[in-house]
């Protein structure tokens, strides 16, 4: 019998699968509880099996891959085939993903491997924590505002003497507040230190570390989404990755530049943006010069993406040649 393609339209408790031979013809579809997914392709001589990324294909595709299956996962948007279809359905979708793969012509996203997504979830998660610790302090600060109490001038609110002060007064809200704090100070401080204990044992941490602004945890959240530079042909198409280019319309021999295309990982675009902060008030280089002279001409939002693009391309750069940062101003 001869190869067989497949193509997954996969949901959080089943997935629907076509099976098609080398001419296309339709060998089998049906819906299967995802447990139920190994012993179903078992049946048959699978080749290659595709499938749409979404949240839900994670543990499917980690457990078809350890069992030696061939797996690709399409990018949603580039994946034009099922966008287009007239009539739209799980049975439609992996009929088309199924076509696709027959004809190697699915455009591929990017999975990372176990351990790399393992370190992913880990700065992911501790982002998470801090965003909803500066939730709970801005509510405080709103509080205090509302009760027409200033903060002390001479310590920080949310040092040790500043919540202190801050039981002190006896608000209810704010104690609410300050009770949900805590537990999540003490999770940021483990995933901290958890962290910094990895960085301190990576080689590509270290060289990512060298350029200003980059710490540990900037460091391991680059590498985490990079998923190995070896991906990129060149520092724009990690910038792409990034969504940190400008988006372009040509059309009629005319050429038009917008906004970044904020496609790609959002989490990588947010850690160089962070740096990129840090690094211009902080450091002076080449990237700080460039900042200022495009500060004065666009305004400071611009100069800021275009520091970070900048900043990512030095990433890219002591990542592909091994070698520390060395500024070229």
């Amino acid at each position: 019998m001869s190869a067989l393609f497949c193509g997954l339209d996969v949901h959080k408790d089943s997935t629907y699968a076509t099976i098609l031979d080398c001419d296309g013809k339709i060998i089998d579809q049906k819906k299967i509880v995802n447990e139920k997914m190994l012993s179903f392709l078992s049946k048959y001589r699978i080749e290659k099996i595709g499938m749409e990324a979404s949240n839900q294909v994670a543990p499917l595709y980690r457990q078809l891959s350890r069992e030696g299956y061939h797996v690709s996962v399409s990018h949603p948007k580039k994946t034009r085939y099922i966008a287009e279809a007239k009539i739209k359905s799980d049975r439609v979708d992996s009929k088309a993903i199924a076509e696709l793969v027959r004809l190697d012509a699915l455009p591929p996203a990017y999975m990372p491997d176990e351990e790399t997504a393992t370190l992913r979830e880990k700065v992911r998660r501790r982002a998470f924590l801090v965003r909803e610790r500066v939730k709970l302090r801005v509510k405080i600060k709103n509080t205090l505002t509302y009760e027409g109490i200033k903060p002390p001038p001479d310590y920080g609110l949310f040092t040790q003497k500043g919540i202190t002060w801050l039981h002190s007064l006896n608000l209810e809200p704010v104690e609410s507040y300050l009770r949900i704090i805590a537990p999540l100070d003490e999770e940021i401080k483990n995933l901290s230190c958890h962290l910094k204990e990895l960085a301190s044992d990576d080689e590509e941490v270290k060289l990512l570390e060298t350029i200003p602004g980059v710490g540990y945890y900037t460091a391991l959240l680059v590498k985490s989404e990079i998923g190995g530079v070896a991906r990129f042909a060149d520092g724009d198409r990690l910038c792409s990755y990034a969504g940190l280019v400008p988006s372009t319309h040509a059309s009629g021999g005319i050429t038009r530049h917008g906004g970044i295309t904020r496609e790609g990982s959002r989490w990588l675009r947010w850690v160089m943006v962070e740096a990129a902060m840090t690094h211009v008030h902080k450091y002076d280089t080449s990237i700080t010069k460039a900042y200022h002279r495009i500060a004065e001409r666009r305004g400071r939002q611009v100069a800021t993406v275009a520091a970070a693009r900048k900043l990512l391309m030095c990433c890219f750069s002591v990542l592909k040649n091994r070698r520390p940062y060395h500024d070229q101003a």
